[in-house]
């Protein structure tokens, strides 16, 4: 609410850090909101201040490009219902949102694997289960990469490292990976030591874009692979790749690059638990056929 009403008295386009920053010195943060997560290195305020945003951009009250947050003519409006009435009014924005996602996301996959004319409902339950499943991860992965766009570059770069890491690579050792920093890294944002003496490494390009990642990003990605030496990399987006990066990335002699997107990005973050937890376990039973028979 503080950074919108920020946003309405400047009446223009400000940086997110800008806005942070000035926050900071604007609200009375204790201790506990202060306090530094070792996760991310961030005060734990300002991952909050990230993650609320994101009701904001869903309910139409906010923009985000390239850094940039601008307040919208719905959240000017949103403003004038006070602290607690824009809260409300963004919690319904962003729960209709999240309701759209799961409505898109449908059945679609499941219906293809079923005999014609068989609708999911009439399907077996372990079918119907595997429906919901992929509907609700389609809804959740949704979710996630909406809450890694509204994370600063840094808390990004930390992010993919610790996705490799989860992922295996490096054994699984956190003290494996380290996320290089956004000064003087000549076009690497991470790397992943696989050994303990740092003989075979995965460097690692992080970018939170909104457009599609062209052949220039991945060819400037690859000229800071040469200047390593690296036989392996990963670039890792938000968004997309345009089929020019694609063919950059897959021409590449001398070292392998691995393209990620930011679906496939949500996807890997659910399958290894970074960024989610389990909340509900159920079980699906059978008969045991094996009991019941009397031979």
């Amino acid at each position: 609410f503080a950074a919108l009403c920020l946003l309405r008295d400047r009446g223009a386009a400000i940086k997110a850090g800008e806005i942070l920053d000035a926050l900071e010195k604007q609200l009375l943060l204790d201790d506990w909101a202060l306090e530094v997560i070792e996760s991310n290195g961030l005060p734990r305020w300002r991952m909050y201040a990230h993650f609320f945003s994101v009701d904001a951009v869903k309910a139409g009250f906010l923009t985000k490009e390239r850094g940039m947050w601008s307040l919208t003519s719905g959240g000017a409006q949103a403003l004038m219902l006070g602290e607690q009435g824009y809260f409300l009014k963004a919690q319904q924005g962003y729960k209709a949102w999240k309701a759209a996602q799961l409505a898109d996301s449908g059945n679609a996959k499941v219906r293809s694997e079923l005999a014609p004319g068989v609708e999911v409902e009439e399907a077996p339950p372990e079918v119907r289960f595997e429906a919901l499943r992929r509907e609700v991860n389609s809804a959740l992965a949704a979710e996630v990469l909406e809450r890694v766009k509204s994370c600063s570059p840094v808390y990004f770069e930390r992010l993919v490292v610790q996705l490799l890491i989860r992922m295996g690579y490096g054994g699984s050792r956190e003290e494996a990976g380290q996320a290089v920093g956004r000064s003087g890294d000549g076009g690497i944002d991470g790397i992943i030591n696989e050994d303990r003496l740092g003989l075979d490494a995965i460097y690692l390009q992080a970018k939170r874009w909104e457009g599609s990642v062209g052949e220039g990003p991945v060819r400037d990605f690859k000229g800071a692979l040469d200047a390593k030496g690296a036989q392996k990399g990963v670039f890792i987006t938000t968004s997309s790749y345009t089929p020019a990066a694609k063919e950059a990335a897959r021409t590449s002699r001398s070292y392998k690059i691995v393209l990620i997107d930011g679906a496939r990005l949500a996807e890997l973050m659910i399958e290894h638990d970074l960024g989610v937890s389990v909340t509900t376990t159920y079980q699906l039973k059978r008969i045991d056929s094996d009991f019941f028979s009397e031979e």
